[in-house]
Parts: C-alpha cells; structure tokens; sequence
C-alpha cells in the first residue's frame, strides 16, 4: 500500500531514471512515464505532483498534458521542465498552469527543492470559490475572517455543493498557505486501509507493511488536513481520531513513538451530523472537536446568481487556451438557471461538458444543453434497484411485503418502497443505504433528490 507520489513525466530514460533516483532518495513516492498518454493513464487520486518535460514525442507535449491535467484535477501542482527554457516560454508556461518551470540542465537539488515547495500544495487560484449569490458572497466573507484563526471548521452541505473548494479557500487565506493541504476522503478508503493512511505505519507493521509510511496528519505538518465525508467513519476509528485531535500528537501503526503535530483540521459532511449522533453512528465528543467553527453550503438551487458565474468559470477551465471560450445564449442560461441541480455542482460541469461537445457555432444554446436526467433515466436505475438486488437487505425487504418480481406496471412506485424503506432501516445513512441497494452512492443521491421534489418524506 501507497500513498501520495509524484508523477515524473520524461521521455529521455536515462534523464528519468536519475530523476526517479533523485526524489525516491529524498524519501519522495514516485511513478515514472515516458509519454503524455502514459502520464494520463497513471493520473489517480495518488498523485499529488507532476514532473513533466515539456518536448516529448507523440500527439501531446507537456504543454498539451498540463492543460489536460488542468482540466481533470485544476488543485494538482505541476512543473515543467524543459532544455529549451526562455523567460517567455517560462511566463507563458505560468500563464497555463504550471505552478513552476525548471531549465535543463539542474542541479539535483533544485529537483529536490521544487518538489518539497509544491508537493501537496494546492496549484488553484482563489478564484476559483466563485460566489455571485448574496448568500455565498457573506459565507465568503465569513471564511476569510476564520481562516485568519487555527479553529477547526466543519462544512456541511448536500454532495457536489463545493466543500474541498471552500476548504481550499480557507487553507489559502490562512497563515498556513505556504504549507501543505492535504485532503482525504474518508468514505473512499477501505475501512482495513483508513487507519494506515490517516497515522501511517512502520516497516513490519502488517502483511505487506515493506518500508515506513508516513500518514495523512504527517504529510500536513505546519499545514491542514482536510478529512472529507467524516461522517462515514467507523466509530473504532473515531476514537482513534478523537484522541489524536486532544493530544496533538500521532502513532504510526506498529510504533511507540509519538509524533507530535502542528495541523489545523477541516472537514466536511453530506449527512446530518446530529442525527448520525442520535443514532449511535457518530461520536458527540468528536463532533464537537470538529464543529468549532460550523459552516453550511446551501445546494446549488438555492443560490441561483452562482449559476452564471460558476459556469463561466466552468467555460474557462474546459477551454483552456485550446479553443476559443463560447458565449452562453440567453435560452441557454435561463434553463441551467431554473434546472433543480440535485448533483449540484458536479452535475453542473457534466453538464458544460456536455454543452461544450455539442455545439456548433461560437454560442451554447439551449438544444445544447443535456442534463443528466437525460442520461441515467428512471428505467435504468430501477433496473438496477431490481435487477441487481438490493445487497444483503433483500430479504428483509421482501420480507415487509415488496416482492421484487411482481409485475413491472408498478416498478416505479416499489421502487420508491424499496429505497425509502433500506433508508429507514439504515437510520437514514447513505452510504450504508447505497451498499445495502448495491446502486452507486450518486444514483442514492439522485433518487433521494427527486423523491424530495416530489413532496416524500426523505430521512
């Protein structure tokens, strides 16, 4: 098991190897490619930094994969190198992305230097919290006041409303800008791996366990830590953290050192944190050693002036410099504006994307504009409510008088029942209530969405 590395981009092998060589001495994870399309088939979310020469052979160079990496993952910093360095092609090469630009030849610590400066360091602008609405203009306002402070803040808000963003914001705006953010999404780890990556381990810790690890909390020393859907944490491991944000110190796995820490913590959640607790799911303790500082998103729906200005924003990443950005027609504008967003604004991007693919001309109209209602119709996702199953809890389900093989006339309305009811018996947890279907925790949300658009009573 891995954590964070660097993606070293080099088509030149020898040049790879030393870099490769280079950065794994200085105790760096690294993954080395020799071409653009490589580079886009090893992008995962282990990546927290990109080398990239910026000649290389194939249809892409390093100018063309910044661009596209841009796009993909706008907060992932990237440097280019490159042997034919000009201070033009150094503004230029800035004005594009990258967070840095090294001339060929360097000395081996000027690679060491760029990559302790920039690795976990968030490569976006401000700009992009983007508010219009007067009610994110004030929450705006609110987050720059307490990123001046080291109190803990917890964001919440439905999913896709912008949390990481606004977390990023306050990380900038705070003094410890110039250190690392480093953000986990606790509903994506494996339970059996979460730990590992939180507090990190030592050689031998478990099966495995070949050389030391650092944690999550480490990596973000002088820094922030971001813990993403902190709701979704098993209690175990709650404890574990709860003691870890008292003491100010950590334990790797398999060790009896204590490591002390310098991190101030954000988090964010999509459920409702008091009820959770209600339910036994969440601690109080931890909930009130998260929530110092409490900060709320409302769902895209309610703040209909960022709608505008998000998609121009959205307009500016998709083109880049590689084609001319496009007008919105005012049909255009007027259906995103009065579209319900239960995606929020992920759903948005799809959306642009989509927009951007089907145009024709110098303007998006509004026959250009396909939500993703369009794409994943109801027909679909009862399909896969019935023919999938609904994991482990089908029985019980049947049991309560639903029986999945009746006739298809009244698909729609068992398929409310089937939903509403695994939610019910899961207290109202999504995630928990996605495994139980064995549906996507997106089509949950979707579902769930539109059962409240139509007036049912949704935990």
């Amino acid at each position: 098991m891995t954590l964070a590395k660097i993606l070293v981009v080099e088509d030149d092998l020898k040049l790879q190897e030393a870099l490769v060589d280079t950065l794994e001495l200085n105790d760096f994870e690294v993954v080395a490619v020799s071409s653009a399309e490589e580079a886009l088939v090893a992008l995962d979310d282990e990546i927290a930094m990109v080398f990239s020469d910026i000649r290389m052979d194939g249809s892409m160079d390093g100018y063309d994969l910044m661009k596209r990496i841009r796009a993909i993952k706008p907060y992932l910093p990237i440097v280019l190198m490159t042997a034919y360095g000009t201070v033009e092609q150094a503004v230029d090469a800035m004005k594009s992305g990258a967070v840095d630009y090294i001339l060929k030849p360097f000395e081996a610590d000027i690679l060491v230097e760029k990559a302790r400066a920039y690795f976990y360091r968030d490569a976006s602008a401000e700009e992009d919290f983007v508010v219009a609405d007067s009610t994110t203009i004030q929450l705006k306002a609110m987050a720059k006041k307490v990123a001046e402070s080291d109190a803990s803040v917890l964001i919440t808000g439905e999913s896709g409303t912008g949390k990481e963003v606004l977390a990023r914001f306050i990380h900038n705006h705070s003094n410890r800008s110039k250190q690392p953010f480093v953000a986990i999404n606790c509903a994506a780890i494996p339970e059996n791996m979460l730990e590992a990556t939180l507090f990190g381990y030592e050689k031998g810790a478990f099966t495995g366990a070949l050389k030391s690890m650092p944690g999550k909390f480490e990596l973000a020393q002088g820094g922030t830590i971001f813990l993403d859907e902190i709701g979704e944490m098993k209690p175990d491991l709650q404890a574990k953290l709860l003691r870890v944000l008292q003491e100010r110190e950590v334990e790797r796995i398999g060790s009896s050192k204590m490591i002390k820490l310098d991190v101030r913590i954000l988090s964010a959640s999509n459920i409702d944190m008091k009820q959770a607790i209600a339910n036994g799911d969440f601690r109080e303790d931890l909930f009130y050693r998260l929530n110092v500082f409490p900060m709320r998103i409302p769902p895209l729906r309610n703040r209909p002036k960022d709608i505008a200005a998000i998609a121009e924003r959205l307009l500016q990443r998709h083109c880049g410099g590689s084609r001319v950005e496009p007008m919105l027609s005012a049909p255009a504008l007027k259906a995103l504006i009065e579209f319900r967003w239960p995606g929020n604004i992920r759903e948005l991007d799809n959306v642009i994307q989509r927009a951007l693919v089907m145009m024709s001309g110098e303007t998006i109209q509004k026959q250009d504009i396909f939500f993703d209602e369009t794409f994943e119709t109801d027909a679909q996702t009862v399909s896969e409510v019935t023919t999938n199953g609904v994991g482990e809890s089908s029985e019980a389900v049947v049991s309560n008088g639903f029986d999945a093989q009746a006739n298809t006339t009244d698909l729609k309305e068992r398929e409310v029942q089937i939903i509403l009811e695994t939610l019910k018996a899961n207290n109202g947890h999504r995630q928990k209530t996605a495994e139980a279907l064995n549906i996507s925790p997106r089509t949950l949300r979707y579902k769930l969405a539109r059962f409240k658009e139509q007036g049912l009573d949704v935990l």
